[in-house]
């Protein structure tokens, strides 16, 4: 199975692809990890104690990346276990440790709220955390269709599809199942697609993941997550009878029963996924323009709609449609969400009290106008966005592409 995701940087993609490990290839990959997390941990251990230093003695020492890629040419230079391994996926981890670092350092720094703020990096514990490797391009090459590796590691790929381009990087990991990818990254190329004059305005909610203004648009909740909740809470059940006390390693039943829920999760995460990316490929490949409401979920999580918020994905949605616009060149355009509930699509009137959730209809004071609520909020995302409503209904009228309002 191969997935095309947006990377951080923009302009590029990660094509994703499933390994096919040998016994040989299993073990150099683990052995790698368990040398990449001993850095890891070195950079926890060094921070902090350079963090204690400056508190005592009110210096302001540093721990950046140079002075933690000095200290592994040491490490490496009178450590010969740690030398057997490649130094490009052990100074990546001590990229990755900085841009953590930093980042955390940032949010304290501009005092984001705890709830939202990134964590300073921690220890990586052998049996909790998951392998993931790494490589620039000097650090790897394909060659015969398999992936070779810095250190002699070689492994198989499951060509699901083409590479779109020359890769710059590749990142191997492991998922909590035990399955092995690895991920390269290409640069991004548009790949347009004709013209139809439609425009769409989408809705984001519960009980219908997306409201659009045409109705052959609209994604229903698939509740993915309901139909295996039975099975999720029977391994849930298990986990807890043969949970191990604290500090101690669990059992080889309780290892199971995790790998047993991670399975169950994992594939419910597929189907949403793949629900969502049908749907925003179907959406991109017959609309222009696209109103899309910059809806974040995040608060629902402490609602007692939590559960079936979850279940819906809407973040995942979000994003898969905002990332296959881009790439086929679809305008995409994000709409404050305030106030959407309580203004009229066809008179820009707006009520004076907000609408109660269980209140399905809105009914406009100023104009008369009744409709369906979600129907009426996703006609306010084209006004707000600038785009003519008539153009919604899957025809052509005159002038259904404005400009953007200033």
């Amino acid at each position: 199975m191969a997935q095309v995701k947006a990377a951080v940087e923009a302009g590029h993609a990660r094509y994703t692809y499933r390994l096919r490990l040998s016994s040989a290839a299993s073990a150099a990959l683990a052995a790698e990890w368990d040398r990449c997390r001993w850095v890891w941990n070195e950079c926890v251990a060094k921070s902090a104690a350079v963090h204690l230093h400056n508190k005592a003695t009110g210096r302001k020492a540093t721990c950046g990346p140079a002075q933690l890629c000095k200290m592994l040419t040491e490490a490496r230079a009178r450590t010969p276990w740690l030398r057997e391994g490649s130094s490009v996926p052990q100074q990546q981890v001590i990229r990755d440790f900085g841009r953590s670092r930093a980042k955390a350092q940032k949010d304290i720094a501009e005092r984001v709220p705890v709830a939202r703020r990134a964590g300073m990096p921690k220890w990586k514990t052998k049996h909790e955390a998951l392998p993931t490797l790494n490589y620039t391009r000097c650090g790897f090459r394909l060659k015969g269709g398999r992936l070779h590796l810095a250190g002699g590691i070689v492994v198989t790929v499951v060509w699901s599809r083409e590479l779109s381009a020359e890769p710059s990087s590749v990142r191997v990991y492991q998922d909590s199942i035990g399955h092995w990818y690895c991920s390269f990254v290409v640069p991004a190329h548009i790949q347009p697609l004709p013209e139809t004059g439609r425009v769409l305005g989408v809705d984001w909610g519960v009980k219908e993941t997306a409201t659009t203004t045409s109705d052959a648009y609209d994604l229903p909740h698939a509740e993915h997550g309901r139909k295996s909740r039975a099975k999720l809470g029977r391994y849930d059940r298990m986990m807890a009878r043969r949970k191990p006390k604290k500090g101690r390693l669990g059992s080889k039943g309780y290892r199971e029963a995790k790998k047993l829920r991670a399975k169950a999760h994992k594939k419910v995460a597929r189907q949403r996924e793949d629900t969502g990316r049908k749907w925003a490929r179907k959406v991109v490949c017959d609309h222009d323009v696209i109103a899309v409401e910059d809806f974040r979920p995040r608060f629902l999580a402490r609602s007692t709609m939590a559960r079936k918020a979850a279940d819906a994905a809407i973040g995942a949605t979000k994003a898969a449609l905002i990332e296959m616009g881009r790439k086929h060149g679809r305008d995409i355009r994000l709409v404050h969400p305030a106030h959407t509930t309580m203004d009229c699509a066809h008179c820009d009137a707006r009520a004076k009290h907000a609408l109660p959730l269980g209140e399905r209809t809105y009914t406009c004071t100023t104009c008369g106008t009744v409709t369906p609520r979600d129907k009426n909020s996703a006609r306010v995302m084209l006004v707000r966005a600038g785009l003519n409503p008539a153009g919604a209904d899957g025809g052509r009228p005159p002038g259904a592409l404005l400009q953007e309002a200033a």
